[in-house]
């Protein structure tokens, strides 16, 4: 027999599905004030914790802080992903034009790479991820995840600089196919893991029933070879699933002890953020956020929650012992302290309507983070120098 708790957030779920709306997901926020565009500047906000700065035993302070010291470019088009190169430019894709720019880190200057081939841009879907190949010195390949007339799939690129601007994108070689699409829900986020293998966060395409189905990719974190085969040690040999039970997955970062973290949204209710362990259920649809009898149920509780009108998390990145979570429908910056798998406090906001929605948070080499915003993707507000990359300093 079910579980009582479980039950009950199955209920409510209903009551969701019956009165309010679940394709919300990243919609727009309450609207920002002009400060917004009067430049690096943000505030933080939260409950005080005990403790002040100080730092935690083998553990982040329990106060951080977090400046925009630069912006890096403006008026950048539906910005997805971000991809840092080595020699410390950037790339960054455009969801709604399925083009690849590339960012100078000096100048601000946007190059074209091209656009990449396939990409059939619709609600939340298009030209969304990016990570650059394990190999990237090497062999020069990006790994996108976009979304086509029938499905989500990744697909690796040769960039060669050397051809004329816009013409720098080999033909996209698809490495893996089949992960379900929607007007909402497609997940998008790819990354290298610590062993070198890429992970890839996935949406359910607003059909739920395919969060719990093993044999469905939707609503699942995927691990996968560079040549999109699954790997050994997933739970299950034949298969790429590597945990399920998701909703919308649109953040994964390791902290400092290669753990995975992946950030989530839900529907109506609760957003999520889950420490994920191969081939554990995190509950959607039959749980959203905390419930007392996860254990007993073989669910798994998420770390931290918030209400989806705060948060609405895309980006997640770690830096100087916290986790950093972009908020869209939130309009902010999320910092969470961790002192191993634990929060050392309360989730610390930053730029609460600052800079407007945030999508995109990734890790600096020395300390900092990337920071892009999400305002010209048709749920936004945009000012006049919108869309934004900005370089944060955090503490």
């Amino acid at each position: 027999m079910r579980r009582a708790g479980v039950t009950a957030v199955l209920a409510a779920g209903a009551l969701v599905l019956a009165v309010g709306c679940s394709s919300d997901d990243e919609g727009g926020g309450p609207g920002r004030p002009s400060a917004r565009t009067s430049g690096p500047t943000g505030s933080a906000s939260g409950s005080p914790s005990p403790g002040g700065a100080s730092p935690s035993p083998s553990g982040a302070p329990a106060r951080g802080s977090a400046k925009v010291v630069e912006t890096v470019a403006t008026g950048v088009e539906s910005p997805w992903g971000l991809a840092p190169l080595p020699d410390g430019d950037l790339l960054v894709s455009s969801r709604d034009t399925g083009k690849i720019y590339r960012i100078g880190r000096e100048d601000g200057k946007k190059t074209e790479l091209g656009t990449v081939r396939g990409v059939a841009p619709g609600g939340e879907g298009g030209l969304l991820g990016l990570a650059l190949s394990p190999d990237f010195g090497a062999d020069h390949l990006i790994y996108a995840y976009f979304t086509t007339a029938s499905d989500n799939r990744i697909a690796r690129l040769l960039y060669d600089p050397q051809r004329p601007e816009g013409d720098q994108l080999g033909a996209p070689d698809t490495v893996f196919k089949g992960i379900p699409k929607g007007a909402i829900h497609n997940g998008g986020r790819i990354a290298f893991g610590p062993d070198k293998m890429l992970y890839a966060g996935t949406g359910e395409g607003g059909d739920r029933s395919l969060a719990q189905d093993k044999k469905s990719l939707g609503g699942k974190i995927l691990r996968m070879t560079p040549d999109g085969q699954p790997v050994h040690g997933n739970p299950d040999g034949d298969s790429v699933v590597y945990s399920y039970g998701h909703r919308n997955v649109q953040g994964l970062a390791w902290d400092a002890d290669k753990r995975l973290w992946a950030s989530e949204f839900g529907q109506q209710t609760w957003d999520e953020l889950n420490l994920i362990e191969p081939g554990r259920n995190y509950g959607w649809p039959r749980a959203e956020g905390t419930v007392p009898d996860a254990a007993a149920e073989g669910l798994v509780n998420p770390v931290e929650q918030w209400r989806v009108a705060d948060a609405s998390p895309s980006g997640l990145a770690f830096a100087e012992g916290s986790l950093w979570m972009a908020g869209l429908r939130g309009e902010r910056l999320w910092r969470i302290p961790l002192r191993g798998t634990e929060p050392v406090t309360k989730p610390q906001a930053f730029f609460e309507g600052t800079y407007g929605r945030l999508r995109t948070v990734v890790a600096t080499d020395d300390g900092g983070l990337w920071l892009v915003t999400s305002n010209t993707d048709g749920r936004g507000d945009p000012g006049g120098q919108d869309d934004r990359i900005l370089r944060v300093k955090v503490g």
